[in-house]
C-alpha cells in the first residue's frame, strides 16, 4: 500500500510501538487517527510529531468496551486502514497463581479489543479502493512462554483470527498483516499496571527499540506482507519452534525461570 494521504487508525498510540508507528506513518505522509485510553499520553505523542501534528486526530477509547468501539466508526467515517496495536501483558506468574480478573482483563483487551475494532471497521474498509488491517500478535503467540501463558493465549487467538481473516479477504481490496514482535523496548509492563519483574534485564533479554519495530511494521504494510517477525529473537525462535517444538519450549522456559515470582 502506498501510504501517502491515506488515513490509518492506530490503537495504543500513546506509547511504545503505537506511538512510534504513529510518528513513522506521519513521516510517510499518512494522516493518523491516534487511539488510546489515556489522553495525556496521546497529547505527548502529538507533541512529539512536531509539524506533522496537524495530521493527527485523537480519540480516547477503551477498546475492550464493545459499545464504545461500535460507535467509533460513526465519528470517523473515512478511513483506509487500522493497526490493532494496543495490548497488555499479565503478571509474571504461573496459571495456577493467576486470578480470573487478570485473565479476563488480558483477554478482553488483547483479543476482544482487536476483534471489536476489526468488526467495527471492516464494513467501512471494504468500501475503500484499497484498505489495510494490521493486527499485532507476539512471539508469545506462537511460542509458549511460562509466566505469560494467558497473554500468549490471547496473542495466539489474534494470530489465528488474523490469518483466517487474511484468507477470507483474499479476493477483496482489504490487505491483512499479522505482526509478531519479539522482545521490544516499550513500557508495556507499566502500562499493564504491573511492577517490573525481578531477575530480568536488557542484558539477559536484548530488546528491539520500539522505533525500529514500528519502521519494520510500516515497511510490511508498504509491501503487503502476510507476516512480519520483529527482532532476531522472534525470527530464530520461529525457526526453532517449527523445527523442534519441545526443545524450543524447554529452552524458553529456562530463559524465563528467573522472571517468575512464584
Amino acid at each position: 500500500m502506498n501510504l501517502v494521504d491515506k488515513i490509518i487508525l492506530v490503537t495504543g498510540a500513546g506509547s511504545g510501538i503505537g506511538r512510534e508507528l504513529t510518528l513513522s506513518l506521519l513521516k510517510k505522509g499518512t494522516k493518523v487517527i491516534a487511539v488510546d485510553i489515556d489522553n495525556e499520553s496521546l497529547e505527548e505523542t502529538k507533541k512529539l510529531a512536531g509539524l506533522n501534528s496537524e495530521n493527527i486526530t485523537t480519540q480516547i477509547i477503551n477498546i475492550a468496551d464493545k459499545k464504545a468501539v461500535e460507535n467509533l466508526p460513526e465519528k470517523i467515517k473515512n478511513i483506509d486502514g487500522i493497526v490493532n496495536n494496543a495490548g497488555i501483558i499479565q503478571p509474571f506468574v504461573k496459571i495456577n497463581d493467576l486470578d480470573y480478573e487478570s485473565i479476563e482483563r488480558v483477554m478482553n483487551i488483547n483479543f476482544y479489543g482487536t476483534l471489536y475494532m476489526t468488526k467495527a471497521f471492516l464494513p467501512l474498509l471494504l468500501k475503500r479502493p484499497e484498505a489495510y488491517i494490521v493486527n499485532i500478535s507476539s512471539m508469545g503467540g506462537f511460542l509458549p512462554v511460562p509466566g505469560q501463558s494467558i497473554y500468549g493465549a490471547s496473542k495466539a487467538a489474534v494470530k489465528l483470527m488474523t490469518e483466517g481473516l487474511y484468507a477470507e479477504l483474499a479476493d477483496t481490496n482489504v490487505h491483512v498483516t499479522v505482526v509478531f514482535p519479539g522482545a521490544t523496548k516499550t513500557n508495556i509492563t507499566v502500562n499493564s499496571g504491573l511492577d517490573q519483574p525481578k531477575g530480568g534485564s536488557e542484558n539477559n533479554f536484548p530488546m528491539l527499540p520500539a522505533k525500529n519495530a514500528a519502521n519494520l511494521i510500516v515497511k510490511g504494510i508498504e509491501n503487503n506482507k502476510f507476516q512480519v517477525f520483529l527482532g532476531k529473537d522472534c525470527k530464530s525462535m520461529n525457526f526453532l519452534y517449527r523445527l523442534n517444538p519441545r526443545f524450543a519450549t524447554n529452552f524458553i522456559a529456562k530463559q524465563m525461570r528467573s522472571l517468575l515470582t512464584k
